[in-house]
């Protein structure tokens, strides 16, 4: 499709896509970069733009997947914003206290519960834990790759049931 085409499809139906962000954000600002760049985006990608297909569908796809990765990345980070006039960032590790004693305490038990687990699986999940990959762990042991996950997914449930209190 050419360009001058495309860029006049685009600007033809770019206003149906404001009132959708503002619905997605629930914030004017946040609606308009996320406006901004849906078009950006759109632009950048418009030879993956199928002509005769319905260009409306395709940028409100393009705009929510936008908002939705840019949901996650958030949830990932932890942080609130704190929308006052100063806009602090408040870190959520930073709010909790941690309490040394019972951590101690968790830590003996749960290193207990795992002493206790039967070798076969104590093994390969100390591995796992140490850092080690499936693959790493199955190579190391001389396992299939599939012994070694239901190995560690079991040692895993004997710990949760084991240590019932913290699951």
């Amino acid at each position: 499709m050419a360009d001058k085409k495309f860029n006049e499809m685009l600007v033809d139906n770019a206003d149906f896509l404001k009132p959708f962000a503002v619905n997605l954000t629930k914030d004017t600002e946040t609606a308009n970069d996320l406006y901004q760049e849906t078009l950006y985006k759109a632009l950048a990608n418009h030879e993956k733009y199928n002509s005769g297909t319905n260009i409306k569908a395709w940028l409100f796809t393009i705009m929510r997947n936008i908002f939705i990765n840019d949901y996650r990345r958030k949830a990932k980070r932890k942080t609130i914003f704190d929308n006052t006039a100063e806009d602090y960032l408040i870190n959520m590790k930073q709010v909790s206290v941690a309490n040394g004693a019972e951590s101690s305490i968790r830590e003996k038990e749960i290193k207990q519960a795992i002493n206790e687990l039967p070798e076969i699986f104590k093994t390969p999940f100390m591995l796992y834990f140490e850092g080690y990959k499936y693959q790493e762990i199955a190579e190391y042991l001389h396992e299939p790759l599939g012994t070694i996950k239901s190995r560690i997914h079991f040692a895993r449930k004997l710990l949760k049931e084991q240590l019932h209190r913290f699951a």
